[in-house]
């Protein structure tokens, strides 16, 4: 690892925590934190319903590689006070340099591709102090990025119906590799990102540019001398960007002709991509002419500034036009894929999602574990405190209903279940006992203190948590627009110690 990508990226002052931890002889002992998540994203005209978690693997790869080394000391030991002192004591190095890294530490989290909600713990970490501390920045870094985009993603596959959707935003993305993993668990079939499609073991995904076009035009004969060249070079991969001169009049006629010299050959054609114009009216007057041609199994990639509200605007449009030209609506959308670029990678609309790191518990020699809260004039923003399990209610229907958090040692098993929202006094709900079909805890055993990792399975298995979570929602919460709200909750008794924590902390 490099020094910016290494242990030492973090900020500042959880270094300068943990040597005062460490000066006041609190570093080892054991803390735990919870990263949770505050609100959905917003996208402004449409809001996510549920996010889809991601980017735990890569973190707990990290932690795994993040060291105290002699070039990460020499860093601290550069850095100065406003006096002009060192602000980092040789002693305090020294310690960081016998812990060397993420050591000592039990992690618990909501594995990759499970839908999760606000508030409710998706990483629960206990560990000594400043270790865990540390931890901070490189864990929200990894976290909050990649489950923002999963969550896009999710939203898109979900808009496009079982439509194929692929990511290739790459060339304007914040982070490219992670929003690639993050897209291809939150639903997305492949990518254009070559090296991350080899590390995630699926096939990249492509055609041509414009200035593939744009060259022949210019040098050698035009479009149709393009799409002919490109069928010689890929004749069993031959899918053709049709919109660089004018989709109707020239470029799908140009690809028919190619086309048909393929099958002539023995080969079969893939089909053609629009990149610009009416997505839907073109979809509709390519597929009539591809089916006059006798290629009706041919693919329609579309493009451009793709979102999950632009993908349901263009099927609701082809379903209405597609009648008007004698074209089976249902025949177009099946052979639609979608090509998701920025829009995607970014999260546009929303670029960042409000995970937050807190802690909720610290122990204190003979009186165990203690739990911890932070106080905020903003109920909402108020820590659930002390150890915690979370649950996923099933309600009759076999949907999710509620997550519910709970003190370590309530039981579950009680009915009727009596719930307390997060933060509304008096907003109370009660689940009978006939209401209930199934109670599964979903936080799952990830890293020990010894250094075990368990295994939560690869990418394929990320994507299978996902599909079967989201089809468990609600379909008012699956909404792309103005969703229903899912039900996060607390157990009576964990609302009771929240309570009294407010109450003694606050005076």
């Amino acid at each position: 690892m490099s020094i910016s990508d290494g242990i030492l990226f973090t900020d500042l002052y959880q270094l300068t925590m943990a040597q005062l931890y460490w000066r006041m002889g609190m570093a080892e002992r054991r803390a735990q934190f919870d990263h949770t998540f505050r609100s959905y994203p917003d996208y402004g005209k449409h809001q996510a319903g549920y996010c889809v978690v991601a980017g735990l693997a890569p973190m707990i790869e990290w932690m795994a590689e993040a060291r105290f080394g002699a070039a990460e000391l020499d860093v601290l030991r550069s850095c100065e006070s406003a006096s002009g002192h060192r602000l980092f004591g040789e002693d305090f190095l020294s310690y960081l340099n016998d812990v060397g890294g993420f050591v000592d530490i039990d992690l618990w989290a909501v594995p990759e591709g499970r839908v999760v909600h606000p508030d409710t713990p998706i990483t629960v970490v206990q560990g000594p102090l400043l270790v865990v501390q540390l931890l901070e920045t490189g864990l929200l870094h990894h976290l909050n990025f990649e489950t923002l985009i999963a969550t896009k993603a999710s939203r898109m596959t979900e808009a496009a119906h079982g439509g194929a959707v692929i990511e290739f935003g790459m060339r304007r993305a914040q982070n490219a590799n992670p929003a690639t993993r993050a897209a291809i668990i939150g639903g997305a079939i492949g990518s254009s990102n070559v090296g991350m499609s080899a590390v995630l073991g699926t096939e990249p995904k492509g055609t041509h540019a414009h200035s593939m076009v744009q060259v022949f035009m210019a040098v050698a004969g035009g479009e149709l001398d393009a799409f002919r060249a490109y069928a010689e070079v890929y004749p069993d991969d031959c899918l053709l960007l049709v919109d660089t001169i004018d989709t109707l009049e020239s470029g799908v006629p140009n690809a028919i002709k190619v086309f048909e010299e393929l099958r002539a050959k023995g080969h079969t054609p893939v089909g053609i991509r629009l990149d610009s114009g009416d997505l839907a009216h073109l979809s509709v007057r390519s597929a009539a002419m591809l089916d006059k041609a006798g290629f009706e199994d041919a693919t329609i990639v579309l493009s451009s500034q793709l979102d999950e509200l632009t993908i349901f605007q263009i099927r609701s449009q082809i379903a209405d036009e597609a009648p008007r030209y004698g074209v089976d609506a249902d025949s177009v959308l099946q052979r639609l894929v979608y090509g998701v670029g920025s829009r995607m990678a970014t999260s546009e609309g929303d670029p960042s999602l409000d995970g937050v790191y807190k802690l909720v518990a610290i122990e204190n020699g003979d009186d165990g574990w203690m739990p911890a809260t932070k106080i905020s004039d903003t109920p909402a923003k108020v820590v659930n405190p002390g150890q915690k399990r979370l649950w996923r209610i099933y309600d009759d229907r076999g949907q999710a209903t509620a997550d519910v958090m709970s003190l370590h040692d309530d039981d579950m098993d009680t009915r009727p279940l009596e719930l307390r929202h997060p933060s509304a006094p008096g907003v109370e709900r009660v689940l009978a006992a006939g209401r209930i079909s199934g109670v599964e805890e979903i936080l799952t055993p990830v890293l020990t203190r010894d250094g075990s990792v368990a295994d939560l399975g690869g990418i394929e298995e990320a994507r299978g948590r996902r599909l079967a979570d989201v089809e468990r929602l609600d379909p008012g919460v699956r909404r792309l627009v103005n969703p229903h709200l899912y039900h996060v909750s607390l157990t009576p008794r964990l609302w009771d110690l929240k309570q009294e924590l407010i109450a003694r902390f606050a005076h």
